[in-house]
């Protein structure tokens, strides 16, 4: 079998190149208009790795584009995040440049260095959620980010000088905290969607727990839980917590020990194989663990009961 490589895109002037675009105005940042950028014949490819950040608004793609575990129109505009060194695969896009709108924003990594945004530039998760975990935004807070982006344009197409990149370094905090800010508004109005990953969850970590999975592998870790809902582990952390006030890996634990209360209170098994039924390899690393979450040890929760 053949397996197609990654096609590794190392410039913004090797992205220009491939999308038929005239050579960038600016080597380390440049904004698109993406009802002008073409197809090519490399995106059926093995996928594109960037050595850059990539920040997109698109709208008026052809098909759906499926979120999550939904499937939503492009009747909205979709923002995306990709960090240098995301795999990028892409399903040929047929619809018509004339019906295409919104932008491109690519950033090298050298444009932000020794700058305060290289150190809190990975601070915000969305670069680590996958390419369908997109941002949908509302007409009002698509003219917001398009305002920032022409800011960002016209900064870099005027003459240069001392303060150039400063000003372009804080007009992409702000995109980046509008963002911030949007993804936070998609997790309440999209409660639908967001509270069925939360049923599944619980589902999931329910029927986990009532089989000989814990004995046999132990705890599900944030990978395998993730893995199972068909979303980014980032993604599904930041939703959490938005919902709940806790990240994945306290749902879990929070879990394990409704579980430890249920033998303790209603059945005579010793601690140790309720450790063991747990799966946990010895009692006293159990006991340590629940005495952590409820303050209380496994024996002194079972005789409240008597």
């Amino acid at each position: 079998m053949n397996i197609k490589k990654p096609l590794n895109i190392k410039s913004i002037r090797e992205f220009h190149q491939l999308r038929g675009l005239p050579s960038p105005e600016h080597p380390l940042i440049s904004v698109i208009d993406y009802a002008v950028v073409q197809a090519s014949d490399k995106d059926e490819s093995g996928g594109l790795l960037f050595d850059f950040y990539l920040i997109s608004v698109k709208k008026g793609l052809i098909g759906k584009l499926k979120y999550g575990q939904q499937t939503y129109d492009h009747d909205e505009g979709v923002m995306s995040f990709m960090a240098p060194h995301q795999l990028l695969k892409i399903e040929k896009d047929n619809s018509p440049t004339n019906k295409r709108s919104g932008w491109m924003l690519l950033i090298h990594p050298d444009f932000i260095w020794n700058t305060s945004l290289a150190k809190t530039i990975k601070q915000y998760e969305f670069f680590g959620y996958a390419i369908t975990e997109a941002l949908f935004l509302s007409e009002k807070e698509e003219k917001v980010l398009d305002g920032i982006v022409n800011n960002i344009r016209q900064e870099y197409q005027n003459n240069i000088d001392k303060f150039s990149q400063n000003i372009i370094i804080s007009q992409i905090e702000t995109l980046l905290n509008y963002a911030e800010r949007f993804y936070q508004r998609q997790f309440i109005t999209r409660k639908k969607s967001s509270h069925q990953i939360l049923e599944q969850l619980e589902t999931l970590l329910g029927e986990y727990m009532s089989s000989t999975d814990l004995i046999n592998n132990g705890l599900p870790t944030v990978q395998y839980v993730s893995e199972r809902l068909n979303i980014s582990t980032g993604y599904l952390g930041s939703l959490l917590k938005s919902l709940t006030g806790m990240n994945t890996q306290q749902h879990i634990h929070e879990k394990l020990i409704e579980k430890a209360k249920e033998k303790l209170s209603s059945t005579h098994l010793s601690i140790s194989e309720i450790a063991f039924e747990l799966g946990f390899e010895h009692s006293q690393s159990f006991s340590r663990f629940f005495k952590k979450k409820t303050q209380i040890s496994p024996l002194e929760f079972r005789h409240s009961f008597n």
